[in-house]
Protein backbone atom coordinates (compact mmCIF):
# COMPACT_ATOMS: atom_id res chain seq x y z
CA UNK A 1 0.00 0.00 0.00
CA UNK A 2 1.44 3.39 -0.88
CA UNK A 3 2.19 5.71 2.01
CA UNK A 4 1.11 8.80 2.79
CA UNK A 5 -2.30 10.48 4.35
CA UNK A 6 -5.24 8.52 3.74
CA UNK A 7 -7.34 9.47 1.16
CA UNK A 8 -10.84 11.11 2.79
CA UNK A 9 -13.79 11.21 1.25
CA UNK A 10 -17.61 12.31 2.77
CA UNK A 11 -17.72 8.97 4.61
CA UNK A 12 -13.74 8.92 5.66
CA UNK A 13 -11.69 6.17 4.17
CA UNK A 14 -12.62 5.05 0.69
CA UNK A 15 -11.54 2.29 -1.59
CA UNK A 16 -12.82 3.07 -4.53
CA UNK A 17 -10.60 2.10 -7.54
CA UNK A 18 -9.53 5.90 -8.77
CA UNK A 19 -6.30 6.87 -10.10
CA UNK A 20 -6.22 9.53 -7.25
CA UNK A 21 -7.22 6.94 -4.75
CA UNK A 22 -3.96 5.82 -2.54
CA UNK A 23 -5.93 3.26 -0.69
CA UNK A 24 -7.85 2.03 -3.81
CA UNK A 25 -7.84 -1.69 -4.14
CA UNK A 26 -6.73 -3.24 -7.41
CA UNK A 27 -7.88 -6.41 -8.67
CA UNK A 28 -4.70 -6.84 -10.58
CA UNK A 29 -1.16 -7.38 -8.83
CA UNK A 30 -0.21 -3.36 -9.52
CA UNK A 31 2.47 -2.49 -7.32
CA UNK A 32 3.14 1.15 -8.63
CA UNK A 33 0.27 3.01 -7.99
CA UNK A 34 0.63 7.05 -6.93
CA UNK A 35 1.75 7.74 -3.60
CA UNK A 36 -0.57 10.87 -1.60
CA UNK A 37 2.83 13.32 -2.46
CA UNK A 38 2.18 12.23 -6.60
CA UNK A 39 -1.51 12.52 -5.94
CA UNK A 40 -1.04 15.92 -4.61
CA UNK A 41 1.69 17.33 -6.60
CA UNK A 42 -0.59 16.67 -10.30
CA UNK A 43 -3.64 18.53 -8.53
CA UNK A 44 -1.51 21.42 -8.07
CA UNK A 45 -0.57 21.15 -11.88
CA UNK A 46 -4.51 21.62 -12.53
CA UNK A 47 -5.08 24.44 -9.67
CA UNK A 48 -5.68 28.22 -11.51
CA UNK A 49 -2.99 29.15 -8.62
CA UNK A 50 -4.95 32.54 -8.11
CA UNK A 51 -9.12 32.81 -7.67
CA UNK A 52 -10.38 36.08 -8.51
CA UNK A 53 -13.88 37.96 -8.91
CA UNK A 54 -15.36 39.83 -11.43
CA UNK A 55 -13.46 43.47 -10.53
CA UNK A 56 -9.57 41.13 -10.60
CA UNK A 57 -9.50 41.13 -7.10
CA UNK A 58 -8.30 37.50 -5.65
CA UNK A 59 -10.31 36.08 -3.22
CA UNK A 60 -8.90 32.73 -2.75
CA UNK A 61 -6.17 30.08 -4.45
CA UNK A 62 -3.57 27.76 -3.39
CA UNK A 63 -0.90 30.85 -4.09
CA UNK A 64 -2.67 33.29 -1.92
CA UNK A 65 -2.65 34.09 1.84
CA UNK A 66 -5.36 33.65 4.20
CA UNK A 67 -3.96 36.12 6.30
CA UNK A 68 -5.67 39.58 5.85
CA UNK A 69 -3.73 42.34 4.95
CA UNK A 70 -1.93 44.79 7.77
CA UNK A 71 -2.32 47.85 5.27
CA UNK A 72 0.56 50.89 5.43
CA UNK A 73 1.91 51.56 8.80
CA UNK A 74 2.77 55.30 9.29
CA UNK A 75 5.45 56.75 11.48
CA UNK A 76 5.19 59.63 13.55
CA UNK A 77 6.97 62.80 11.94
CA UNK A 78 10.51 63.39 14.07
CA UNK A 79 13.62 65.20 13.45
CA UNK A 80 15.31 62.62 15.71
CA UNK A 81 14.62 60.31 12.63
CA UNK A 82 17.31 62.51 10.62
CA UNK A 83 19.87 63.59 12.91
CA UNK A 84 23.08 62.12 14.28
CA UNK A 85 22.60 59.36 16.38
CA UNK A 86 25.88 60.01 18.66
CA UNK A 87 27.83 63.35 18.73
CA UNK A 88 31.35 64.17 20.22
CA UNK A 89 32.94 67.08 20.99
CA UNK A 90 36.32 67.99 19.53
CA UNK A 91 37.86 67.65 23.18
CA UNK A 92 36.60 64.20 23.48
CA UNK A 93 37.64 63.15 20.38
CA UNK A 94 41.26 64.49 21.18
CA UNK A 95 41.00 62.13 24.43
CA UNK A 96 39.54 58.88 22.70
CA UNK A 97 42.81 59.55 19.99
CA UNK A 98 45.15 59.47 22.70
CA UNK A 99 43.79 56.63 25.20
CA UNK A 100 43.33 54.13 22.00
CA UNK A 101 46.62 55.10 20.52
CA UNK A 102 48.05 53.56 23.32
CA UNK A 103 45.60 51.16 24.02
CA UNK A 104 45.18 49.62 20.15
CA UNK A 105 48.35 47.88 19.60
CA UNK A 106 49.22 47.14 23.06
CA UNK A 107 49.00 43.17 22.97
CA UNK A 108 47.96 43.04 26.78
CA UNK A 109 44.39 44.66 26.37
CA UNK A 110 41.17 43.43 24.47
CA UNK A 111 38.57 45.51 23.36
CA UNK A 112 35.53 43.83 24.39
CA UNK A 113 32.97 45.44 22.23
CA UNK A 114 34.05 47.48 19.46
CA UNK A 115 30.11 48.17 17.77
CA UNK A 116 29.68 51.62 19.15
CA UNK A 117 33.31 53.05 19.31
CA UNK A 118 34.07 55.08 16.33
CA UNK A 119 37.24 53.20 15.21
CA UNK A 120 37.47 55.08 12.00
CA UNK A 121 38.34 58.36 13.78
CA UNK A 122 41.62 57.45 15.78
CA UNK A 123 43.45 58.09 12.50
CA UNK A 124 43.20 61.32 9.62
CA UNK A 125 41.66 60.38 6.45
CA UNK A 126 44.41 60.75 4.01
CA UNK A 127 44.10 61.85 0.65
CA UNK A 128 46.10 61.43 -1.82
CA UNK A 129 47.50 64.29 -4.58
CA UNK A 130 46.65 64.28 -7.70
CA UNK A 131 49.41 63.74 -9.49
CA UNK A 132 49.42 66.90 -12.34
CA UNK A 133 51.51 64.98 -15.08
CA UNK A 134 50.27 67.61 -17.75
CA UNK A 135 52.70 70.60 -16.20
CA UNK A 136 55.88 67.62 -16.92
CA UNK A 137 54.71 66.43 -19.85
CA UNK A 138 52.14 67.79 -21.85
CA UNK A 139 49.57 65.57 -24.16
CA UNK A 140 51.02 67.01 -27.32
CA UNK A 141 54.85 66.00 -26.79
CA UNK A 142 53.58 62.22 -25.28
CA UNK A 143 50.94 61.22 -28.30
CA UNK A 144 50.27 62.43 -31.91
CA UNK A 145 52.98 63.30 -34.51
CA UNK A 146 55.09 65.67 -32.68
CA UNK A 147 55.63 62.94 -29.61
CA UNK A 148 59.01 62.92 -29.05
CA UNK A 149 60.78 59.27 -27.16
CA UNK A 150 61.69 59.97 -23.42
CA UNK A 151 65.58 59.90 -23.24
CA UNK A 152 66.90 56.89 -21.07
CA UNK A 153 68.61 58.32 -17.67
CA UNK A 154 71.74 55.81 -17.56
CA UNK A 155 73.27 58.16 -15.06
CA UNK A 156 76.82 58.47 -14.19
CA UNK A 157 78.56 54.82 -15.24
CA UNK A 158 77.07 55.04 -18.49
CA UNK A 159 77.76 58.40 -19.69
CA UNK A 160 80.74 57.55 -22.27
CA UNK A 161 82.19 54.62 -23.52
CA UNK A 162 85.17 54.60 -21.30
CA UNK A 163 83.22 54.99 -18.14
CA UNK A 164 81.03 51.90 -19.63
CA UNK A 165 84.18 49.65 -20.21
CA UNK A 166 85.21 49.95 -16.65
CA UNK A 167 82.29 49.66 -15.08
CA UNK A 168 81.96 46.34 -17.29
CA UNK A 169 85.30 45.28 -16.28
CA UNK A 170 84.63 45.55 -12.17
CA UNK A 171 81.50 43.65 -12.81
CA UNK A 172 83.31 41.04 -14.48
CA UNK A 173 85.86 40.83 -11.51
CA UNK A 174 83.35 40.80 -8.85
CA UNK A 175 81.88 37.72 -10.79
CA UNK A 176 85.04 35.78 -11.13
CA UNK A 177 85.80 36.10 -7.32
CA UNK A 178 82.68 35.18 -6.43
CA UNK A 179 83.16 32.15 -8.37
CA UNK A 180 86.49 31.19 -6.94
CA UNK A 181 84.94 31.65 -3.66
CA UNK A 182 82.20 29.07 -4.59
CA UNK A 183 79.62 31.45 -2.98
CA UNK A 184 76.50 33.02 -4.36
CA UNK A 185 75.21 35.63 -2.05
CA UNK A 186 72.95 33.30 -0.04
CA UNK A 187 74.41 33.69 2.75
CA UNK A 188 77.29 32.51 4.72
CA UNK A 189 77.16 28.89 3.82
CA UNK A 190 78.57 28.07 0.19
CA UNK A 191 76.95 26.51 -2.64
CA UNK A 192 79.87 24.27 -4.87
CA UNK A 193 80.18 25.55 -8.37
CA UNK A 194 77.95 23.75 -10.60
CA UNK A 195 75.74 22.18 -7.74
CA UNK A 196 72.50 22.25 -6.64
CA UNK A 197 70.48 23.12 -3.76
CA UNK A 198 69.32 19.92 -2.07
CA UNK A 199 65.63 18.77 -1.97
CA UNK A 200 65.84 18.06 1.87
CA UNK A 201 66.05 22.54 2.38
CA UNK A 202 62.46 22.56 0.41
CA UNK A 203 60.93 21.05 3.47
CA UNK A 204 58.47 22.77 5.37
CA UNK A 205 57.93 25.37 2.91
CA UNK A 206 55.35 23.32 0.77
CA UNK A 207 52.05 24.85 -0.44
CA UNK A 208 50.16 21.97 1.71
CA UNK A 209 51.44 23.14 5.08
CA UNK A 210 50.66 26.50 4.25
CA UNK A 211 47.59 25.38 3.86
CA UNK A 212 47.47 23.55 6.95
CA UNK A 213 48.80 26.47 9.41
CA UNK A 214 46.19 29.03 7.66
CA UNK A 215 43.66 26.35 8.94
CA UNK A 216 44.83 26.33 12.60
CA UNK A 217 45.29 29.97 12.56
CA UNK A 218 41.33 30.68 11.09
CA UNK A 219 40.28 28.10 13.62
CA UNK A 220 41.88 29.41 16.52
CA UNK A 221 41.16 32.12 19.49
CA UNK A 222 44.32 32.02 21.04
CA UNK A 223 47.43 31.04 18.66
CA UNK A 224 50.51 29.61 20.86
CA UNK A 225 53.68 30.27 18.76
CA UNK A 226 56.53 27.58 20.13
CA UNK A 227 60.02 28.65 20.50
CA UNK A 228 62.99 27.03 21.35
CA UNK A 229 64.70 28.19 24.53
CA UNK A 230 68.20 27.77 22.59
CA UNK A 231 67.74 30.71 19.91
CA UNK A 232 64.30 31.88 20.48
CA UNK A 233 64.49 35.00 17.99
CA UNK A 234 66.62 32.37 15.36
CA UNK A 235 62.67 30.27 15.82
CA UNK A 236 60.52 33.22 15.64
CA UNK A 237 58.24 33.78 12.38
CA UNK A 238 57.92 37.43 11.93
CA UNK A 239 55.21 36.47 8.95
CA UNK A 240 53.42 34.98 11.42
CA UNK A 241 52.63 37.92 13.63
CA UNK A 242 52.34 40.17 11.17
CA UNK A 243 49.84 37.46 9.65
CA UNK A 244 47.91 38.09 13.26
CA UNK A 245 47.82 41.99 12.86
CA UNK A 246 45.50 42.10 9.83
CA UNK A 247 42.36 43.36 10.23
CA UNK A 248 40.40 39.85 9.60
CA UNK A 249 42.90 38.61 12.85
CA UNK A 250 43.51 40.99 15.26
CA UNK A 251 40.97 39.84 17.58
CA UNK A 252 43.00 36.76 18.16
CA UNK A 253 45.59 36.08 21.30
CA UNK A 254 49.39 35.62 20.80
CA UNK A 255 50.88 33.72 23.01
CA UNK A 256 54.87 32.76 23.14
CA UNK A 257 56.14 29.49 24.69
CA UNK A 258 59.92 29.04 25.40
CA UNK A 259 60.12 24.96 25.24
CA UNK A 260 63.15 23.01 25.68
CA UNK A 261 64.19 25.41 29.20
CA UNK A 262 65.85 22.21 30.51
CA UNK A 263 68.76 23.15 27.80
CA UNK A 264 69.66 26.51 28.92
CA UNK A 265 70.86 27.89 32.01
CA UNK A 266 68.24 29.79 34.30
CA UNK A 267 69.40 33.49 33.79
CA UNK A 268 69.14 32.69 30.18
CA UNK A 269 65.56 31.38 30.27
CA UNK A 270 64.69 34.17 32.92
CA UNK A 271 65.98 37.06 30.93
CA UNK A 272 64.53 35.88 27.39
CA UNK A 273 61.28 35.46 28.80
CA UNK A 274 61.58 39.14 30.81
CA UNK A 275 62.94 40.77 27.06
CA UNK A 276 59.99 38.57 24.88
CA UNK A 277 57.12 39.60 27.64
CA UNK A 278 57.55 43.31 26.49
CA UNK A 279 56.01 42.50 23.12
CA UNK A 280 53.56 39.43 23.59
CA UNK A 281 52.98 37.67 27.39
CA UNK A 282 55.51 35.18 27.20
CA UNK A 283 55.53 31.77 29.29
CA UNK A 284 58.97 28.93 30.00
CA UNK A 285 58.21 25.47 29.33
CA UNK A 286 59.86 22.34 29.89
CA UNK A 287 57.74 19.35 27.29
CA UNK A 288 57.70 16.20 29.24
CA UNK A 289 54.33 14.16 31.02
CA UNK A 290 56.24 12.73 33.61
CA UNK A 291 58.63 15.61 35.12
CA UNK A 292 56.80 19.23 32.96
CA UNK A 293 57.40 23.07 33.75
CA UNK A 294 55.54 25.46 33.08
CA UNK A 295 52.44 22.87 32.70
CA UNK A 296 50.31 24.39 35.72
CA UNK A 297 50.76 28.28 33.90
CA UNK A 298 50.19 27.10 31.10
CA UNK A 299 46.97 26.33 31.73
CA UNK A 300 45.88 29.01 33.99
CA UNK A 301 46.77 30.96 31.08
CA UNK A 302 44.19 28.75 29.03
CA UNK A 303 41.59 28.95 31.39
CA UNK A 304 41.69 32.52 32.14
CA UNK A 305 41.28 32.91 28.17
CA UNK A 306 38.22 30.84 28.39
CA UNK A 307 36.60 33.05 31.01
CA UNK A 308 37.17 36.02 28.93
CA UNK A 309 35.67 34.86 26.07
CA UNK A 310 31.96 33.87 27.88
CA UNK A 311 30.29 34.49 24.61
CA UNK A 312 31.70 31.61 22.93
CA UNK A 313 30.61 27.75 23.76
CA UNK A 314 34.55 26.09 23.41
CA UNK A 315 37.97 28.59 22.55
CA UNK A 316 40.56 26.38 20.59
CA UNK A 317 44.26 26.81 21.00
CA UNK A 318 46.37 26.49 17.86
CA UNK A 319 50.23 25.83 18.26
CA UNK A 320 52.05 26.92 15.43
CA UNK A 321 56.01 27.31 14.99
CA UNK A 322 58.90 25.57 13.45
CA UNK A 323 59.78 21.85 12.76
CA UNK A 324 61.05 20.33 15.76
CA UNK A 325 60.68 23.46 18.68
CA UNK A 326 58.32 20.68 20.55
CA UNK A 327 54.77 21.33 19.45
CA UNK A 328 53.13 17.78 19.94
CA UNK A 329 55.07 17.18 23.19
CA UNK A 330 53.70 20.34 24.65
CA UNK A 331 50.06 19.15 23.61
CA UNK A 332 51.10 15.18 24.93
CA UNK A 333 52.29 17.21 28.41
CA UNK A 334 48.76 19.18 28.58
CA UNK A 335 46.50 15.94 28.57
CA UNK A 336 49.62 14.02 30.61
CA UNK A 337 49.41 10.98 27.88
CA UNK A 338 50.17 10.41 24.33
CA UNK A 339 47.94 12.32 21.71
CA UNK A 340 50.18 13.18 18.63
CA UNK A 341 52.85 11.07 17.39
CA UNK A 342 56.11 12.87 18.57
CA UNK A 343 59.65 12.07 17.27
CA UNK A 344 63.14 13.95 17.68
CA UNK A 345 62.94 14.55 13.73
CA UNK A 346 61.84 17.36 11.77
CA UNK A 347 58.11 16.79 9.90
CA UNK A 348 56.25 14.10 12.18
CA UNK A 349 53.40 16.16 12.25
CA UNK A 350 51.90 15.55 8.94
CA UNK A 351 48.27 17.45 9.48
CA UNK A 352 46.11 19.16 11.74
CA UNK A 353 44.95 17.56 14.81
CA UNK A 354 42.10 18.84 17.28
CA UNK A 355 42.57 17.37 20.71
CA UNK A 356 40.23 18.43 23.65
CA UNK A 357 41.60 19.58 26.68
CA UNK A 358 38.77 21.23 28.40
CA UNK A 359 35.02 21.01 28.14
CA UNK A 360 35.26 24.62 26.81
CA UNK A 361 39.36 24.38 25.68
CA UNK A 362 40.08 22.78 22.61
CA UNK A 363 44.11 22.00 21.53
CA UNK A 364 44.88 22.42 17.68
CA UNK A 365 48.45 20.43 16.87
CA UNK A 366 49.69 21.98 13.45
CA UNK A 367 52.69 21.26 11.02
CA UNK A 368 56.24 22.81 11.16
CA UNK A 369 56.11 25.36 8.62
CA UNK A 370 59.89 27.42 8.03
CA UNK A 371 58.49 31.20 7.01
CA UNK A 372 60.77 32.85 4.02
CA UNK A 373 63.33 34.34 6.53
CA UNK A 374 66.11 34.18 4.71
CA UNK A 375 68.44 31.70 6.18
CA UNK A 376 70.87 29.92 4.62
CA UNK A 377 71.24 26.05 4.46
CA UNK A 378 74.25 26.12 7.30
CA UNK A 379 71.38 27.52 9.99
CA UNK A 380 68.26 25.28 8.37
CA UNK A 381 70.64 22.29 10.12
CA UNK A 382 71.53 24.04 13.15
CA UNK A 383 67.97 24.87 14.11
CA UNK A 384 66.76 21.80 13.27
CA UNK A 385 64.54 21.96 10.35
CA UNK A 386 65.89 19.22 8.35
CA UNK A 387 66.49 15.48 9.32
CA UNK A 388 69.95 15.03 8.82
CA UNK A 389 69.83 11.19 8.23
CA UNK A 390 69.13 12.74 4.22
CA UNK A 391 71.74 15.32 4.17
CA UNK A 392 74.17 14.05 1.03
CA UNK A 393 77.24 15.64 2.13
CA UNK A 394 76.43 16.82 6.00
CA UNK A 395 80.51 17.38 6.68
CA UNK A 396 80.52 20.59 5.53
CA UNK A 397 77.79 21.78 8.08
CA UNK A 398 80.22 20.72 10.68
CA UNK A 399 82.18 24.22 10.95
CA UNK A 400 78.92 25.69 12.09
CA UNK A 401 79.02 23.47 15.19
CA UNK A 402 82.32 23.87 15.84
CA UNK A 403 81.49 27.71 15.92
CA UNK A 404 78.49 27.56 17.66
CA UNK A 405 79.31 25.05 20.94
CA UNK A 406 82.49 26.07 23.14
CA UNK A 407 85.56 24.20 22.80
CA UNK A 408 85.02 22.78 26.48
CA UNK A 409 81.87 21.09 25.75
CA UNK A 410 82.88 19.22 22.62
CA UNK A 411 85.86 17.83 24.35
CA UNK A 412 84.35 16.47 27.11
CA UNK A 413 81.17 14.81 25.42
CA UNK A 414 83.57 13.30 22.70
CA UNK A 415 86.93 13.13 24.80
CA UNK A 416 88.83 14.34 21.86
CA UNK A 417 91.58 16.61 22.29
CA UNK A 418 94.22 18.53 20.45
CA UNK A 419 92.04 19.03 17.52
CA UNK A 420 92.52 22.29 15.00
CA UNK A 421 89.47 22.76 12.02
CA UNK A 422 86.59 21.03 10.91
CA UNK A 423 88.29 17.91 9.13
CA UNK A 424 90.68 17.14 11.95
CA UNK A 425 88.17 17.06 14.49
CA UNK A 426 86.26 15.05 11.93
CA UNK A 427 89.24 12.24 11.19
CA UNK A 428 90.22 11.84 15.38
CA UNK A 429 86.54 11.67 15.76
CA UNK A 430 85.89 9.22 13.35
CA UNK A 431 88.89 7.15 14.40
CA UNK A 432 87.67 7.11 18.49
CA UNK A 433 84.29 5.75 17.22
CA UNK A 434 85.28 2.92 14.84
CA UNK A 435 83.78 4.65 12.18
CA UNK A 436 86.15 4.05 9.69
CA UNK A 437 85.83 3.07 5.68
CA UNK A 438 88.01 -0.06 3.49
CA UNK A 439 91.52 0.87 4.39
CA UNK A 440 91.19 2.49 7.46
CA UNK A 441 89.67 5.81 6.17
CA UNK A 442 87.62 7.76 8.02
CA UNK A 443 84.01 7.76 7.06
CA UNK A 444 83.15 11.88 7.66
CA UNK A 445 79.57 11.51 6.70
CA UNK A 446 78.90 8.82 9.33
CA UNK A 447 81.04 10.66 11.86
CA UNK A 448 79.15 14.25 10.82
CA UNK A 449 75.57 12.86 10.98
CA UNK A 450 76.05 11.54 14.29
CA UNK A 451 77.46 14.64 15.50
CA UNK A 452 74.75 17.03 13.97
CA UNK A 453 72.05 14.73 15.51
CA UNK A 454 74.08 15.58 18.98
CA UNK A 455 73.43 19.00 18.69
CA UNK A 456 70.02 19.09 17.45
CA UNK A 457 68.78 16.95 20.55
CA UNK A 458 70.56 19.03 22.93
CA UNK A 459 73.22 16.60 23.94
CA UNK A 460 75.69 19.37 23.03
CA UNK A 461 75.29 22.26 25.51
CA UNK A 462 74.77 25.58 23.29
CA UNK A 463 72.72 28.42 23.58
CA UNK A 464 71.79 31.69 21.80
CA UNK A 465 72.06 34.38 24.97
CA UNK A 466 69.34 37.61 25.43
CA UNK A 467 70.76 40.85 24.40
CA UNK A 468 72.49 42.82 27.41
CA UNK A 469 69.75 45.21 28.84
CA UNK A 470 71.33 48.77 29.83
CA UNK A 471 69.99 50.00 32.50
CA UNK A 472 69.94 53.81 33.57
CA UNK A 473 68.94 53.68 36.94
CA UNK A 474 72.17 52.28 38.39
CA UNK A 475 72.17 48.32 39.50
CA UNK A 476 68.83 47.96 38.33
CA UNK A 477 69.86 45.09 35.50
CA UNK A 478 71.36 43.09 38.96
CA UNK A 479 68.66 43.31 40.61
CA UNK A 480 66.21 42.15 37.91
CA UNK A 481 68.93 39.38 37.07
CA UNK A 482 68.34 38.00 40.50
CA UNK A 483 64.63 37.86 40.55
CA UNK A 484 63.09 34.20 40.69
CA UNK A 485 59.58 34.91 40.23
CA UNK A 486 58.52 36.62 36.93
CA UNK A 487 54.68 37.79 36.80
CA UNK A 488 53.28 37.45 33.50
CA UNK A 489 50.40 39.71 32.71
CA UNK A 490 47.90 38.91 29.38
CA UNK A 491 44.92 40.56 28.38
CA UNK A 492 41.97 41.46 30.58
CA UNK A 493 43.73 41.30 33.92
CA UNK A 494 45.18 37.62 33.38
CA UNK A 495 48.05 36.98 35.49
CA UNK A 496 50.56 33.90 35.65
CA UNK A 497 53.79 33.33 37.91
CA UNK A 498 56.96 31.57 37.13
CA UNK A 499 59.02 30.12 39.74
CA UNK A 500 62.33 30.26 37.57
CA UNK A 501 64.22 27.85 40.21
CA UNK A 502 61.96 24.90 39.96
CA UNK A 503 63.75 24.63 36.51
CA UNK A 504 66.85 21.92 36.36
CA UNK A 505 69.06 22.37 33.39
CA UNK A 506 69.88 18.70 32.15
CA UNK A 507 72.82 20.24 30.58
CA UNK A 508 76.47 20.83 32.39
CA UNK A 509 77.39 24.41 31.66
CA UNK A 510 80.59 25.81 32.72
CA UNK A 511 81.24 28.41 35.97
CA UNK A 512 80.90 31.47 33.63
CA UNK A 513 77.88 30.25 31.46
CA UNK A 514 76.08 29.15 34.53
CA UNK A 515 75.91 33.17 35.72
CA UNK A 516 74.63 36.25 34.20
CA UNK A 517 76.80 38.48 32.70
CA UNK A 518 74.99 41.44 34.61
CA UNK A 519 76.06 40.11 37.74
CA UNK A 520 79.63 38.84 36.82
CA UNK A 521 82.39 41.26 38.79
CA UNK A 522 79.32 42.86 41.52
CA UNK A 523 81.03 42.03 44.47
CA UNK A 524 84.07 39.45 45.62
CA UNK A 525 81.83 37.62 47.77
CA UNK A 526 80.35 36.25 44.25
CA UNK A 527 83.82 36.08 42.68
CA UNK A 528 84.64 33.90 45.12
CA UNK A 529 81.84 31.88 44.60
CA UNK A 530 82.49 31.66 40.88
CA UNK A 531 86.03 30.00 42.02
CA UNK A 532 84.19 27.20 43.78
CA UNK A 533 82.09 26.27 41.12
CA UNK A 534 84.85 25.99 38.96
CA UNK A 535 86.81 23.82 41.56
CA UNK A 536 83.29 21.87 41.56
CA UNK A 537 82.89 21.44 38.07
CA UNK A 538 86.49 20.03 38.02
CA UNK A 539 85.89 17.72 41.07
CA UNK A 540 82.27 16.55 39.20
CA UNK A 541 84.41 16.18 35.46
CA UNK A 542 87.11 13.91 37.43
CA UNK A 543 84.10 12.05 39.29
CA UNK A 544 82.03 11.76 36.16
CA UNK A 545 85.96 9.71 34.59
CA UNK A 546 86.11 7.97 37.46
CA UNK A 547 83.01 6.21 37.15
CA UNK A 548 83.23 6.04 33.90
CA UNK A 549 86.58 4.02 34.56
CA UNK A 550 84.33 1.66 37.66
CA UNK A 551 81.69 1.03 34.90
CA UNK A 552 84.29 -0.21 32.21
CA UNK A 553 86.06 -2.23 35.44
CA UNK A 554 82.71 -3.83 36.27
CA UNK A 555 81.54 -5.00 33.15
CA UNK A 556 85.13 -7.05 32.23
CA UNK A 557 84.54 -8.56 35.52
CA UNK A 558 81.03 -9.51 34.49
CA UNK A 559 82.14 -10.55 31.36
CA UNK A 560 84.82 -12.67 32.63
CA UNK A 561 82.14 -14.60 35.37
CA UNK A 562 80.46 -15.75 32.55
CA UNK A 563 83.39 -16.93 30.26
CA UNK A 564 84.56 -19.04 34.03
CA UNK A 565 80.06 -20.06 34.36
CA UNK A 566 80.16 -20.91 30.61
CA UNK A 567 83.64 -23.23 31.39
CA UNK A 568 82.17 -24.93 34.24
CA UNK A 569 78.82 -26.43 32.59
CA UNK A 570 81.20 -27.51 29.48
CA UNK A 571 83.59 -29.13 31.75
CA UNK A 572 80.91 -30.63 34.32
CA UNK A 573 78.81 -31.91 30.81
Amino acid sequence: MASGKPYKGKQGISFRDKINNPYRVSKSKDTNRRSNATIKRLALYKSSGIIRDRDGKPIGGDLVSTKPDAGVKRIAPDRRWFGNTRVVGAKALEEFREEMSSRVHDPYTVLMKAKKLPMGLLSDPYTRARANLLTTESFETTFGKNSRRKRPRLGAAFADIKSLAKHTQKATKDYEEKKEDGSSGLGEMAIPVGGSIEKIFEKGTSKRLWKELYKVLDSSDVVVQVLDARDPMGTRSKKLERELKTKEKRHKHLVFVLNKCDLVPTWCTRRWVRLLSQEYPTLAFHASITNPFGKGALIQLLRQFATLHQDKQQISVGFVGYPNVGKSSIVNTLRKKKVCNVAPIPGETKVWQYITLFRRVFLIDCPGVVPPSGDNHLQCVLKGVVQVEKIEDPSQYIIGVLESVKREYLERHYEVIGWNGPEEFLTMLARKTGKLKKGGEPDFNNTARKVLQDFQRGRLPYFVPPPHEEQTAGTGGADEAKEKRITIQAAGGIKVEQLFDKVRPKSKFLPQDNQDPALRGENLDEDEDLAIEGEDYQEGKEEEEGLSANKKRKKRRRRRAGKDKLLQRILGD
